[in-house]
């Protein structure tokens, strides 16, 4: 009996310190992650495959970059890709209840998707940290890039303290652009595609997929529409028109017939060209998709109730298909 006692003091003694140590791992992660991103020796970063040169109107197929994009890309090199991993961990285990009720007035993860607006990165913030709405506004308004009102705020998860003011999420914010974007967008791929071009692409190809093959093949589409003067005729840059209404109470509503002649320069049922910026905040996928298109003789696609993807070259192969998946189509 003695010696069962003993052994069963041992174990609860054992259980303690592991416990213990799970906790201050616990505690220590996000200073830790902080850490690791502060200390950590990386590489020069790698610039951005370009296989689009829209001055020629033509798109490379390149084998060396086709098989860097066989799978889609995330930060260039390892290190990166740690970087990503352990916030993911962090931002998992932080948000889990039980941590919350040790740690929930110190800690805070902030999740921003890609293809938020730029409102709804500012509310995700706002949720999290409890901002009012002269705070949220705050955010908006502490840009390093004045030029851009969308596209420069970073989707991914954010691991930031309790009480963070805006000034200091946008800098978060900012860095992470820096690091993921602009560090990789030298003057070479900036003289063939300019910076605010290829995230107003990017910022469109993420609000039509989040597959990555289709991002590419959405691209080709794209750039071979602005190859031959075509509108590019992009639901969701009529959607991002449609919410700029104050009257309209979500970011990306639905869409009747009519709203493709809202008069809004985003309007690209009606307006040529690219619209006058992003319309969302881009992955770092859909921005490498926006400078590496699959090289397609398509114009025309659309998904169907399935979520299968589907392109073809005239407007009539269009029509049938539509047809042949929804019943209609004109």
């Amino acid at each position: 009996m003695k010696t069962f006692q003993k052994r069963s003091r041992l174990l609860l003694v054992t259980l303690g310190i592991a416990a213990a140590a799970v906790l201050a791992l616990l505690f220590s992660l996000p200073y830790l992650l902080l850490w690791e991103q502060k200390y950590e020796s990386t590489p020069a970063p790698e610039p951005f495959p370009v296989s689009v040169d829209p001055a020629t109107k033509t798109i490379t197929e390149d084998p060396t970059i086709e098989s860097m994009l066989s799978s889609p890309p995330e930060l260039t090199g390892a290190v990166g890709n740690a970087r990503n991993a352990l916030s993911d961990i962090a931002a998992a285990i932080i948000t889990s209840p039980w941590y919350q009720m040790f740690a929930a007035s110190d800690i805070r993860a902030v999740v921003v998707d890609p293809g938020f607006r730029k409102e709804e990165v500012a509310g995700a913030f706002a949720s999290s940290l409890d901002w009012n709405v002269s705070e949220r506004k705050t955010f908006l308004a502490a840009t390093t890039a004045p030029e851009l009102t969308e596209g420069e705020f970073s989707p991914g998860t954010y691991v930031v303290a309790a009480g963070t003011n805006p000034v200091a999420a946008k800098a978060a914010v900012d860095d992470r652009f820096q690091n993921e974007v602009l560090s990789h967008y030298g003057t070479s791929t900036a003289d063939i595609v300019p910076l605010p071009e290829a995230l107003t692409i990017a910022s469109m190809i993420e609000r039509e997929t989040s597959d990555w093959q289709e991002m590419r093949e959405i691209s080709g589409i794209i750039w071979n529409r602005l190859f031959q003067g075509m509108n590019l005729q992009i639901d969701a840059t009529v959607q991002y028109a449609k919410a700029n209404n104050p009257a309209v109470k979500t970011w990306w509503p639905p869409l009747t017939s009519n709203d493709k002649y809202i008069k809004s320069p985003y309007n690209t049922y009606l307006n040529a060209g690219l619209p006058p910026g992003p319309i969302s905040n881009p992955s770092v996928a859909a921005v490498i998709a926006a400078l590496n298109p699959v090289k397609t003789s398509c114009l025309f696609y659309f998904h169907d109730q399935s979520g299968g993807f589907h392109c073809s070259d005239t407007y009539a192969e269009h029509v049938a298909l539509l047809k042949q998946y929804y019943g209609q189509g004109k």
